[in-house]
């Protein structure tokens, strides 16, 4: 009983460490230029590139249907 508990919240530590570990191998920290976005043209207009928004306030609200 008592090897089973140390076991699994061994399991569990490793288990948060690596999660934080993986969240800080994407490169971007607060301050990072963030990569441009490609997509399609807006709705009745141009396609709009993030360097365009630049100094603006932007709100990218992402969803699909799935």
């Amino acid at each position: 009983m008592k090897r089973t508990l140390i076991c699994v919240i061994a399991i569990a530590l490793l288990a948060v460490f690596w999660t934080f570990y993986q969240a800080g191998a994407s490169g971007l920290g607060p301050g990072a230029r963030a990569p441009e976005l490609k997509g399609g043209p807006w709705l009745g207009g141009e396609p709009v590139k993030l360097a365009d928004l630049r100094g603006k306030v932007v709100l990218l609200d992402m969803w699909t249907f799935a």
